[in-house]
């Protein structure tokens, strides 16, 4: 195995004349550096890219048509409907109609609010024909990460253009934007469902299906011309629906996803907490949902220059060979269309680009209308302000949070597991790894009264994490794996006042803390481990036990675990549950009384990824956690 040897030499030294000067040799221990920079970035890179499920070689269509409604039942049951979920997945559907306003020449637009969970209220306007005849296309219009949400006006302009051409047009407001704008839907929090073991990603995916439902119920709806189409994070919304729910025959995502492969390497690409659900990338990539849309016409829109995410250069490829082989199966080659926008290329549902659906609608909903023209019809005389697409909501409107704090009133649930089988479960939930940590020493320094070196600890094959090691003059009375918040190089008043106990000092910065904070959009990448199957505090309990392991193999003194901060309080607490028989105490300074603060302070997944642990509440909370540690001493300050 590769080795790194680190050349600098740690100067540490306790026979200081005062006290201040042995702290500064201290710091200056803790803060040198002992990974390069982007190392982290580089190890979670491939990481999460070798756990990404990988696309199944295509023979038959009979053998692909088994596989894939495979994977789309196991997105169903291991992603999208897990806990309260389920449930909301058979709640009554509520549809509100309220007031009809002109829309332009030849059609209406009918205000309504809907449903998507019981308590979470859709807005959306309907477009409607004036004069329908017989049965019509129908169209779902989803929007992005744009504030004005179903009032952007390139969104108006394509519902227009449909309803003109004789569809049924359905715009409807998504989570967080428009009038959904509140503080409650910021996406991020979406992961204090997860938390408590419901699927958040329910939320995005029924808002979807209930405005589908409400569509094929219109009674000149045409089940056989049903149509998606969005830009960006409507793009997303796109593909997921109409890749999982078989009634959609027609899809437009515009620049709004790309491979979770093609994600990891890039990081423009990274998606949001709806984007990288948990699990996901490791039930069906973007790659398997792509194809599942054979053989029904679908159209995949990128930007050549995109300035935001999915550049056509690198999201739009894998897409293609991934899907293009399936529909080749069905004979329907022709049904996947790929666009690649240059003018203005930027990120954009421009009018290049929605004619290029206009045009994919035309051969696909009125190829026996050989009038049918796909040049946008002029209406920008006809958008309305958000005043007067405006739909009345109730007061009391269940968001991301609220949602939380309802779910987890009863939780955790009790449980009459035995503490083995206790200790199983939370090792499940975790997706606890085993690793063994392979050290390689740095140059230390010896005194009269310690040493100080460092440590690069290479564990198995995935991570390296960096530690300081602080050895007191004499026998130890205990050793101490010191973590922070703040990384390790924050640590000197801790490891001064350890070292006067007698304690020798190991602190190290595990997963996603100190010089193993990823450098490259930190949080997302935590968002991608989860759904690639894994858990960002899953795998820093796992670097901790390894070092526990590793201490235990050259010492057979005690062991202790000490941390500063709720981050790293929970971290040493987990390690604690698993495996208390190798620790005579664990110290959290200012951490968690309980894992129901995580949601009562409103905290999101962007600012500690490994606090919004798929399930974990639903579980176990902190008393359960500190009685798993027995006989472990846990002082929680």
């Amino acid at each position: 195995m590769r080795r790194f040897i680190i050349t600098s030499l740690l100067l540490f030294c306790f026979t200081s004349p005062s006290w201040s000067e042995e702290s500064k040799e201290i710091e200056k221990a803790l803060q040198h550096r002992v990974i390069e920079p982007d190392l982290p970035w580089q190890e979670v890179q491939a990481y999460t890219e070798s756990r990404v499920l990988p696309m199944p070689e295509v023979t038959t269509r009979a053998v692909w048509e088994k596989y894939i409604e495979g994977r789309r039942q196991a997105v169903f049951s291991d992603v999208i409907f897990r806990g309260e979920a389920a449930n909301w997945r058979d709640a009554d559907k509520k549809v509100v109609w309220l007031e009809t306003i002109e829309g332009g020449p030849g059609y209406k637009i009918r205000k309504l609010r809907y449903e998507a969970i019981p308590g979470l209220w859709i807005p959306a306007v309907l477009y409607e024909p004036n004069d329908l005849k017989g049965k019509v296309p129908v169209v779902m219009n989803v929007n992005g990460h744009d504030g004005s949400g179903k009032v952007a006006e390139y969104k108006q302009l394509r519902c227009i253009n449909q309803v003109k051409r004789g569809m049924i047009v359905l715009n409807v407001e998504w989570l967080g934007m428009g009038q959904l704008k509140t503080d409650g839907f910021y996406h991020y929090k979406m992961n204090q469902i997860d938390l408590c073991g419901t699927s958040g990603i329910a939320t995005h995916f029924l808002y979807m299906t209930r405005g589908l439902d409400i569509l094929l119920e219109h009674p000149h709806a045409d089940p056989k011309r049903v149509a998606v189409a969005g830009l960006s994070g409507g793009g997303w919304q796109t593909i997921f629906i109409t890749s999982l729910d078989p009634r959609v025959t027609l899809s437009n995502p515009v620049a709004g996803y790309s491979s979770f492969k093609t994600r990891a390497r890039f990081t423009s690409d990274l998606g949001d907490s709806e984007q990288t659900p948990v699990d996901l990338g490791m039930t069906a990539d973007y790659n398997h949902l792509t194809a599942m849309r054979a053989p029904r016409p679908t159209l995949l829109t990128f930007n050549a220059e995109d300035n935001c995410c999915f550049k056509a250069g690198h999201a739009k490829g894998p897409l293609v060979a991934a899907s293009q082989p399936v529909f080749d199966l069905y004979n329907k080659s022709d049904n996947l269309r790929t666009h690649v926008n240059t003018d203005p290329g930027t990120h954009n549902f421009g009018l290049d680009n929605r004619q290029q659906l206009y045009k994919m609608m035309g051969d696909h909903f009125f190829s026996d209308d050989s009038n049918f023209s796909a040049e946008e019809i002029t209406s920008a005389d006809e958008i309305k302000t958000k005043e007067q697409l405006d739909v009345e909501l109730p007061k009391e409107n269940l968001d991301f949070h609220a949602i939380a704090l309802k779910l987890m009133k009863d939780l955790p649930v009790k449980s009459s597991r035995s503490v083995e089988q206790q200790r199983e479960q939370l090792k499940e939930i975790l997706r606890l790894e085993h690793y063994e940590v392979q050290p390689v020493q740095s140059v230390e320094l010896d005194s009269k009264q310690g040493t100080a070196q460092a440590w690069r600890l290479k564990l198995g094959s995935d991570w390296t994490i960096p530690a300081t090691e602080f050895i007191p003059q004499g026998k130890a009375k205990a050793t101490v794996i010191l973590l922070s918040d703040e990384g390790r190089g924050s640590t000197t008043a801790s490891v001064t006042d350890l070292l006067a106990a007698g304690k020798r000092v190991i602190a190290i910065d595990p997963f996603y803390f100190g010089e193993s904070k990823i450098s490259q959009r930190d949080f997302l990448y935590g968002l991608l481990v989860s759904s690639v199957g894994e858990r960002p505090l899953g795998i820093q309990t796992a670097q901790v036990s390894a070092v526990i392991e590793w201490v235990k193999k050259e010492s057979d003194g005690p062991i202790e675990i000490h941390s500063l901060g709720k981050r790293t309080g929970l971290i040493a607490l987990t390690t604690a549950a698993l495996d208390p028989e190798s620790l005579s105490r664990v110290e959290i300074k200012d951490g968690f009384s309980s894992l129901k603060q995580i949601i009562s302070k409103d905290m999101n997944v962007s600012q500690a990824p490994e606090l919004f642990c798929f399930g974990l509440l639903e579980s176990f909370d902190i008393p359960q956690l500190k009685q798993l540690a027995k006989p472990c001493v846990v002082e929680n300050q």
